[in-house]
């Protein structure tokens, strides 16, 4: 498979290989690569796209463990807590699509995070 030409980044890394490693620690490694990255757009949008969907999911499994942690005590918090597995299987599921594209070069875009990253690195200094 040819590699496409993304573009430099200021990490001295390929462009591909830095967008895999936004996913690798989920929102961590998108957050340490969008504040080191000023350049490449590529490596940003993932960054940034990292941020967006596995800080949402994060946010997303304590609201729900609180949830269930509330309703545990009229016995309901059960049903929060059968979220927790779903949630854990997408976002399984997102991170291993998303390592794969940022690798092959492709600007992959999820409906509705996508559009939070655009807004993130085009926002004015």
């Amino acid at each position: 498979m040819e590699q496409k030409d993304l573009g430099k980044t200021s990490t001295g890394m390929q462009a591909n290989i830095a967008g895999l490693l936004c996913y690798v620690l989920l929102w961590i490694t998108g957050l340490v690569f969008f504040l080191i990255e000023k350049e490449n757009k590529f490596v940003r949008f993932h960054a940034a796209q990292s941020i967006v969907v596995f800080g949402g999911l994060t946010v997303l499994q304590i609201a729900i463990g609180i949830f269930s942690g509330v309703l545990a005590v009229i016995h309901l918090g059960f049903l929060f807590a059968l979220l927790y597995p779903l949630i854990g299987l997408v976002g399984l599921i997102l991170w291993i699509i998303l390592m794969i594209k940022a690798y092959q070069g492709e600007l992959f875009r999820l409906p509705i995070a996508a559009d939070f990253a655009d807004k993130m690195i085009n926002k004015p200094a």
